[in-house]
């Protein structure tokens, strides 16, 4: 699986270096090279958006203690995104402004304080997109963090659902030990009880042996 995910990086890294290089180039290309190169990098700005969401997933199939390297990779990989998202709207303003120029001539310039007043709600503008991609991103963050708390809770009620059934297995062993031990001490009682009522018999017709043995005796005496 780390594999995947390192084949998706690469692809990455070497997108995002296209795109940086297309955007800073941008401002500098003739006007009918500039509409092809923004339309090709706002294309490969989605398939960039498209691995980061395979990487995504490759992330979540990681078992959680191998996680945490993977995770920081991926927030940084999402604020280079981010950058190149910002880089991209400001070049994309600055021809779209050059564009308006050119279309409309010398008779543009004639309201210099409009324009300024333009550019200065573009910046702004910008300035609360930024913020707004800030705030995303942490939220994004936050999500992870909280996805693998979830899954580390999970793992962590599982074991002790394994844990819980080994102690159950145990003490039912304990209790059928407890049973035989039972068993046994019983069998071993009428054993011995057996073994002291044949000895008692044994000394009962021992005793009678003797006694009959001694009364013929007698008899036999009285005779002579």
């Amino acid at each position: 699986m780390s594999s995947d995910f390192e084949g998706y990086e690469q692809d990455f890294a070497v997108l995002t270096a296209e795109i940086t290089n297309k955007i800073a180039r941008v401002p500098r290309l003739p006007p009918d090279e500039k509409k092809q190169v923004v339309a090709n990098v706002e294309k490969q700005l989605e398939e960039a958006k498209e691995l980061l969401e395979q990487m995504d997933l490759e992330v979540r199939e990681i078992p959680p203690q191998s996680r945490g390297m993977y995770s920081n990779r991926m927030r940084s990989y999402k604020q280079e995104m981010g950058k190149l998202e910002t880089d991209f709207k400001r070049s994309r303003i600055a021809y779209s402004d050059e564009v308006r120029n050119e279309l409309l001539g010398d008779d543009g310039n004639s309201s210099e304080n409009q324009l300024i007043k333009l550019r200065e709600e573009r910046a702004h503008l910008l300035d609360n997109t930024e913020r707004l991609e800030r705030s995303s991103r942490r939220l994004e963050a936050g999500y992870q963090i909280a996805v693998e708390t979830e899954q580390i809770g999970q793992e962590m009620l599982e074991n002790l659902s394994h844990d819980r059934e080994k102690i159950q297995r145990a003490r039912e062993r304990l209790r059928e030990t407890d049973a035989n031990l039972g068993k046994s001490s019983r069998v071993l009682t009428g054993m011995l009880r057996r073994i002291i009522q044949n000895r008692f018999l044994i000394v009962l017709l021992a005793i009678v042996l003797v006694i009959t043995i001694l009364t013929a005796i007698t008899f036999s005496v009285r005779r002579h």
